[in-house]
């Protein structure tokens, strides 16, 4: 690592003395296998779709890629209060345009959750979930100034409505993740035990009612439980990992990936199951819980209860994603359709890993306020 003179006080000096290295690294690390497994499944979806340059999906993921690395650096050399800031314009701005989506929206898939801008698709729930979590951390941390207010009340009135827009795409999938790492937030700041009931019927209802109100959620539910009645997608994408076995049928020689559905963005970890064996999906495995484990362990030294309860909820919603997208290439999930961080093709869900990330580091950057050792 680069070391720096302690008299250097400029705000790079400053940011890399307190930044996380191996989350910076392993975040890196990930951006680039996932751009050698664009150049593996980029071009035979390329060609599947019809487009006439069989690397139209590498060359926009590359450049995705160097969005990625800007916004995630950028973002983490933010300080706590504009890291807060940041996070509420691009909710705020995102809660917007999933609004404007159920209007204007561009369709696909039975599911109406992009905008096209200058010829990009871009989707603001990637955006939205780490702009809330950032938001309600920081509302429920002022209970501990003014008890006066309901902050627990005013912050579900921000993520019930930004839950029902998601529902309304419909996208599932996302509401799951968001769900998720709000509650974590909410537990880590102190979640009162009649919250937490009020949570635990809520989500049991809502699960329930996601079941019988959305024909593609039941048939992926009774498709896992069932196997036997015919998967084709999960059957190939486990046939991908299976054939791969310990080192992989080597580069560019998978087959299977000619018949997943989409090898560049939801079975890309079975792509590289095949083409580079066991052994690279345990290294990609290994990556993902290293940076949400170190994330999370950084985050809970914080002595700020908004930095604490931020921190963890970032770092907890990138490393959720990640195991919904591999437990589904498994076979331990339903289908979801779940990009995995840094490594599908993806321009919306790239970036939004990278202010993800970003957000986590501003807020568990090593400073005075961090509990002792």
């Amino acid at each position: 690592m680069t070391t720096l003179a302690r008299s250097d006080k400029s705000l790079f000096a400053e940011w890399w003395r307190t930044v996380d290295h191996g989350i910076i690294i392993g975040a890196m690390v990930l951006l680039a296998c996932g751009m050698l497994l664009s150049l593996a499944a980029g071009p035979t979806a390329a060609g599947r779709i019809g487009f006439e340059d069989p690397f139209y999906f590498v060359f926009r993921h590359a450049f995705f890629v160097v969005g990625a690395i800007i916004v995630m650096l950028g973002t983490s050399m933010l300080s706590e209060d504009w890291a807060r800031r940041l996070a509420l314009v691009v909710f705020l701005i995102s809660f917007l345009l999933m609004a404007a989506i159920l209007v204007i929206g561009h369709e696909a898939n039975g599911s109406q959750r992009w905008i096209r801008i200058a010829g990009f698709s871009l989707q603001p729930s990637e955006f939205v979930k780490p702009g809330l979590i950032v938001v309600a951390a920081w509302l429920l941390a002022q209970r501990q100034l003014n008890r006066t207010v309901p902050w627990e009340v005013i912050t579900f009135l921000l993520f019930a409505p930004t839950v029902g827009l998601l529902l309304l795409q419909p996208d599932v999938g996302q509401t799951v993740l968001l769900t998720a790492a709000f509650l974590v937030a909410f537990f880590v700041s102190g979640l009162p035990l009649l919250w937490a009931a009020g949570f635990g019927v809520g989500g049991i209802l809502t699960a329930v009612g996601l079941y019988f109100a959305f024909d593609h959620v039941r048939h992926r539910i009774e498709l896992f439980l069932n196997p036997s009645e015919g998967g084709f997608q999960l059957d190939q994408a486990h046939e991908a990992i299976s054939r791969g076995g310990l080192l992989g049928v080597g580069p560019g020689e998978g087959r299977i990936k000619e018949e997943l559905p989409d090898p560049h963005t939801d079975f890309i970890y079975s792509v590289a199951g095949e083409e580079f064996g066991y052994i690279a999906c345990l290294g990609l495995l290994i990556i993902f819980a290293v940076i949400a484990l170190r994330g999370v362990m950084n985050a809970s030294r914080r002595a700020d209860p908004y930095l604490r309860a931020a921190g963890t909820a970032l770092f907890f919603l990138f490393g959720f994603q990640a195991t919904i997208n591999i437990g589904v290439n498994v076979g331990l999930l339903p289908t979801k359709g779940m990009t995995l961080p840094f490594i599908s093709y993806g321009g919306s869900s790239m970036l939004g890993s990278a202010l993800t990330l970003g957000l986590g580091l501003a807020l568990t950057r090593r400073r005075a306020e961090y509990f002792p050792d």
